[in-house]
């Protein structure tokens, strides 16, 4: 134990009220709440703790809605009101800068972050288009076709062509996997191409992020602060709240168990968290409450920032622990229900009113109570939060570009990669479909078979890599099917040919018809059950 308050071993130095206020680092990962009307010092809060835990060896992932948090990757100005402050806390102002690796979905301002649609899977693809129930069955369906096709989902440009095979072979498709509408088919196209729009083209494909890259530290033992801009991401408030989802989805899945540690190794900022719920479907509700109640075994932290408690669903913020309230404004009769809300949540301290003293707070000033050894929750404090060692407020381009080129990520993420994937196989199974109607001779019935025509080139091109040859568009040739490949009959193609007159087959033909359709059936039948655990499933496929 050192004499110092800003240096004590397993803790973070929030601020200090009767008392200096820690947050213990062994219950870190009970997660936390940073709430507060705008102005009021949240990002500050916000980038104490982030400096804590990186000192403390624990990475860290916020998100940067304003640009303010770039401020971590430089030194503290040593502006007068943050000296002052440390004075009034009674520790020593000392500026210090932190390794930051800067991150961008669109890749302007960090390194690009990626994940292919296999990866973001159905369920979470259906809330980020906004699909009603029997769209998101029909695309679950979708999902599973491409498994039992093994072709693979990387970017939108697969996702189309599957849709526009699945919409090509309805019929046949809803005989095996239940009812798959054009309309339905058409439904999802649509708001695929309103997503695109949004920019969401650069945020599926490949390097697809490793999640290990998030979890590390320097050569000083101090854990990496990930920053990802989402200024711009803000405007597409679906995609910034889904990526977030599936990061902490993605971290459940791939961090093993760990239970109790020292240190959490993760710990995750949610900044304007009110996007992570508002209109979320009660499934999705229930998925996220699962991951925050689930993920600290993971020795993975979730810290929510938000303007109002409210914006928080309460079966999310019983699960939140560690909370720090700046000040809240009653000018409503919504504002009066949040004041009194979030005093309730807090252990009350007899010294004080908290609903009163949470509207009179000052900048800085914040109620603050952290989990104490038990897991108990402390008396809320009315505390002064401590500076912090970093810049308050965003680094320039010059400096983020320098930032940027030290990084130890360079060029891992830089320069998207487009391997063959479900657009390449479909187009070359149309090729070929077409070259083998092509070359079969003539009619029996008279008369040459008439030639297909040309196939057209595809209207899909993928943005970020070019030189994309051209292909046929996700269309059947006459007398083809999806599962023609099992034989070339199934269904009764090639029954009749194109005059109409029943065409008599062989004997040999008879049975590999017969041995493809039951082949069919039961590939049908595993399919079906197969998609209803998926979608009975968990939040992920």
């Amino acid at each position: 134990m050192t004499d110092d308050p800003a240096n004590q071993p397993g803790k973070i130095l929030i601020g200090k009220g009767d008392a200096y206020q820690y947050l213990q680092l062994p219950l870190a990962n009970r997660h936390g709440l940073v709430a507060g009307a705008t102005g009021t010092g949240k990002t500050v809060t916000l980038q104490v703790l982030a400096e804590g835990f990186s000192n403390a060896g624990a990475a860290v992932f916020c998100a940067d809605v304003k640009g303010d948090l770039s401020g971590l990757a430089m030194a503290g100005e040593g502006k007068a009101p943050f000296v002052q402050r440390a004075k009034d806390i009674g520790v020593t102002y000392a500026p210090d800068r932190f390794p930051v690796v800067f991150w961008d979905v669109f890749g302007e301002q960090g390194h690009p972050v990626r994940a292919t649609v296999s990866e973001m899977g159905p369920v979470l693809l259906a809330r980020l288009l906004d699909l009603n129930d029997v769209q998101e069955g029909v695309l679950n369906i979708v999902f599973r076709i491409a498994d039992e096709q093994g072709l693979l989902l990387l970017d939108l440009k697969d996702l189309r062509a599957l849709l526009g095979m699945v919409l090509d072979n309805a019929a046949e498709l809803t005989k095996q996997y239940g009812n798959v509408a054009p309309a339905t088919v058409g439904a999802i196209q649509r708001q695929l191409l309103v997503l695109e729009n949004q920019g969401a083209d650069k945020f599926f494909g490949e390097p697809a992020l490793s999640i290990e890259d998030f979890i590390r530290t320097d050569r000083d033992g101090r854990g990496v602060i990930n920053v990802l801009a989402a200024d711009k991401l803000m405007r597409s408030p679906k995609l910034y709240a889904t990526f977030l989802l599936w990061m902490l989805s993605e971290l459940f899945e791939t961090l093993p168990e760990v239970g109790d540690a020292e240190k959490p190794k993760l710990v995750f900022f949610f900044d304007e968290a009110h996007l992570l719920f508002d209109s979320a479907p009660k499934n999705l509700m229930t998925a996220i409450e699962q991951v925050v109640r689930l993920i600290r075994s993971k020795g993975v932290g979730v810290y929510f920032v938000t303007q109002n408690p409210l914006d928080v669903p309460d079966v999310v913020l019983g699960q939140l622990g560690n909370r720090a309230q700046h000040a809240l404004r009653a000018f409503t009769p919504r504002d009066q229900k949040a004041v009194k809300a979030a005093a309730e949540t807090f252990r009350q301290n007899p010294k004080f009113d908290t609903g009163e003293v949470i509207t009179q707070l000052g900048v800085g000033e914040a109620l603050v109570s952290m989990l104490e050894k038990g897991g108990t929750p402390a008396v809320v404090s009315r505390s002064l939060i401590a500076p912090p060692g970093s810049r308050v407020g965003p680094i320039t381009p010059d400096e983020r570009a320098a930032v940027m080129a030290a990084s130890p990520l360079r060029g891992k993420y830089d320069v998207a990669i487009d391997r063959e994937s479900a657009f390449e196989v479909l187009n070359r199974r149309g090729t070929q479909m077409v070259e083998k109607t092509q070359s079969q001779p003539a009619s029996p019935w008279g008369g040459p078979q008439p030639a297909p025509s040309a196939p057209a080139p595809s209207p899909w091109t993928h943005k970020t890599v070019p030189n994309v040859p051209p292909a046929a568009p996700p269309q059947e040739p006459a007398g083809g099917g999806i599962l023609d490949t099992i034989g070339g009959m199934i269904g009764g193609s090639g029954d009749k040919p194109s005059n109409g007159r029943s065409n008599r087959m062989s004997t040999g033909e008879l049975i590999i018809r017969s041995v493809a359709q039951s082949a069919a059936r039961s590939l049908g039948t595993q399919i079906t059950r197969a998609i209803l655990r998926n979608v009975l499933g968990g939040m992920k496929r």
